[in-house]
């Protein structure tokens, strides 16, 4: 997991170790310790989407282009 100024930047768990728990207790980490509020999540990332949507994460804001200028469509999300 990666963090930059109260932002989750990325989130990666491997096929492994899915199901465990692993991600929601480094998102409940970063949310209590970190301050985290906000995500971005390519929209086409359903299982993205809805783990972060059970993380009380909302879309408020939707683009077509990433941060880099490339054609993803992205949800920004933050914490509800």
């Amino acid at each position: 997991m990666g963090v930059h100024n109260n932002k989750i930047e990325m989130l990666f768990i491997s096929d492994d170790y899915r199901g465990m728990g692993i991600g929601k207790k480094l998102i409940e980490y970063a949310i209590k310790i970190l301050n985290v509020m906000y995500v971005d999540v390519n929209e086409q990332n359903i299982q993205a989407v809805e783990f972060y949507k059970h993380m009380r994460f909302e879309v408020f804001e939707r683009s077509d282009l990433d941060e880099q200028g490339n054609n993803f469509l992205i949800f920004h999300m933050r914490l509800n």
